[in-house]
């Protein structure tokens, strides 16, 4: 076997044997197979894509190259959540606490933000004291005393991936379907969850803009998660305008925890109970009730013993920018339009996010906005704050904002898009 002749067999649109895929990903896990050859199969999969039976093999050998976790010691049933990442998209927070008071446990293995996607670790980095690093063993046991941990995935969990994803992140094939879906179930497959719900978002501000791509990704990850035995289900969620009102670490962190006191932003509530229902029912708890547990307190209790368990203080002052900037309406009407990625540039300019994997990030930086699509404003009313710890960032992140609202005259009708446009199962 050699990695030329899989190299031609893609971009000649064949179709790769399991000996091929299995020595290929082995090979390059290895270091026998050079980056530059990878590089040259990844664009041929970008572009010539691969069938259910190549993506499905492809899958398993990067689940193969590393360790799988097992959660059969726990009492309660396993069901996880995996959001393909957009702006504001803070759910993760408020939603495993929510779910392990509804009897599951939520073993979330979750990630960092990079460009002008957030990223959850982040995002609870910016409580003093809280841990994203865990042992195998502690995160168990923070799952089996808790019911849930939000921790990062350990190197031993599909290592393959881990080092394909940084060579498409650098060589213009992050796009490509079949990569990312395998991209994603390696790890949640290999992660041991019994179900899992995945919430594919879909617009701008995503990775996926039409409806078209992202059914397709969708589809592609449930036949794969179906085909490995676990229970799997994808809600497309819209991505064109950010998640609540809050883009930016310390931020989101503030509004989670709303949500859990039971206010919050309508949509952030939505999506958040839509996806809890999903989980709680792959789980085999369909009777569990989650708006409830969001009202009488006991998803906010899961949460004060998650984070203290991961050596955060869930009393302590969030961080907050030292420098803000106020983005007024220019007329008075009906904001009808604002763009989730220009949202999102522009909190990633502020310093909320990160260009490659180790630059650092500022925990009080991001957007906090002041009127959602739908809403009326008047002229010289605030549309949106700028927060940064250094003001010489605003001008940069001005810049990504011009084009990134429209308002109508008022008395404009305007319907949004539901947060959730389809389910699939």
């Amino acid at each position: 076997m050699d990695a030329i002749s899989v190299i031609r067999t893609k971009r000649d649109r064949g179709e790769l044997t399991p000996e091929q895929i299995d020595w290929v990903i082995d090979a390059y896990t290895r270091g026998e197979v050079a980056d530059e050859q990878m590089s040259a199969l990844a664009m041929a999969i970008l572009l010539n894509g691969m069938n259910r039976t190549e993506i499905a093999r492809w899958t398993a050998a990067m689940i193969a190259s590393g360790e799988r976790m097992n959660f059969d010691a726990l009492s309660r049933p396993t069901t996880d959540k995996h959001s393909t990442g957009g702006v504001g998209d803070k759910i993760t927070l408020p939603l495993a606490p929510l779910v392990a008071a509804c009897g599951a446990a939520v073993p979330q293995l979750s990630g960092r933000g990079l460009g002008h996607t957030g990223g959850t670790l982040d995002k609870l980095e910016s409580i003093p004291g809280w841990r994203a690093h865990l042992t195998n063993a502690e995160m168990l046991n923070v799952l089996d005393t808790t019911g849930a941990v939000i921790c990062a995935a350990g190197d031993g969990l599909a290592p393959a991936d881990k080092k394909l994803y940084a060579l498409r992140d650098v060589t213009g094939t992050v796009e490509a379907i079949p990569l990312i879906a395998s991209s994603i179930m390696s790890k949640k497959i290999a992660e041991g969850t019994g179900a899992l719900v995945l919430d594919v978002k879909v617009g701008s501000g995503a990775f996926m803009k039409t409806i078209e791509d992202a059914r397709e990704l969708a589809s592609t990850m449930v036949a794969l998660g179906t085909d490995s035995g676990v229970r799997t289900v994808a809600l497309l969620t819209d991505m064109s305008t950010p998640l609540g009102l809050t883009a930016g670490n310390a931020l989101e962190v503030r509004e989670s925890v709303e949500v859990l006191a039971g206010g919050g932003p309508r949509d952030v509530i939505d999506l958040t109970l839509a996806l809890a229902r999903e989980m709680l029912d792959a789980a085999g708890l369909k009777d569990a009730d989650p708006e409830k547990a969001l009202s009488d307190g006991s998803a906010m209790d899961v949460w004060r013993r998650m984070i203290s368990a991961q050596g955060g203080d869930p009393d302590a002052t969030l961080p907050t920018a030292r420098e803000q900037h106020v983005v007024t309406a220019p007329a008075s009407g009906v904001l009808t339009r604002l763009d989730a990625y220009d949202v999102g540039v522009a909190a990633w300019r502020l310093g909320a996010g990160r260009a490659r994997k180790e630059d650092p990030v500022q925990a009080g930086a991001g957007v906090e906005l002041h009127a959602k699509p739908g809403d009326t404003v008047t002229e010289g009313q605030p549309l949106m704050t700028l927060h940064t710890d250094t003001p010489e960032k605003f001008d940069y992140a001005l810049k990504a904002l011009p084009e990134s609202y429209d308002i109508a005259p008022a008395g404009t009708s305007f319907s949004p898009l539901p947060v959730v446009r389809e389910r699939i199962a």
